[in-house]
């Protein structure tokens, strides 16, 4: 096997980043004793819940976008500006959860990235096409 194996750890470490933002909700749902399907209750809980969907959101959206840069433009550099956003999308998450008046940061470097990818997947899909 020759290919490079960053997007594909990328691809599992977001679905780890997906799951414990899950088992968080969880602990905050036994925590604070609010039963499914309630999506609202203890302000913590809200917060948990809030994480977990806008994590779920951006990784929908992110990706398609690593992949095709990494299919169309370089496997290397996808890995990296999505090494980024996953990292940003961490300290998004534990901001988040600590104060969400300090989630800015980790959310604005996460959105950097995921237009890098975007861009750059486009560049290349283009190249592509006229190359």
């Amino acid at each position: 096997m020759n290919a490079y194996p960053g997007p594909s750890l990328l691809t599992l470490a977001s679905s780890l980043l997906l799951f414990a933002c899950s088992a968080y909700v969880g602990r905050c749902r036994m925590k604070w004793g609010i039963k499914a399907p309630a999506t609202s209750g203890h302000p913590q809980f809200e917060i948990a819940y809030r994480i977990q969907m806008n994590t779920l959101e951006n990784t929908v959206a992110f990706l398609p976008v690593l992949w095709v840069f990494a299919l169309n433009l370089s496997s290397f550099w996808a890995t990296l500006l999505g090494g980024g956003w996953l990292l940003a999308r961490v300290w998004y998450a534990l901001a988040y959860a600590h104060d969400p008046k300090t989630r800015g940061a980790g959310f604005v470097l996460s959105m950097l990235c995921f237009a890098a990818l975007g861009l750059g997947g486009a560049w290349g899909v283009l190249r592509g096409l006229l190359g």
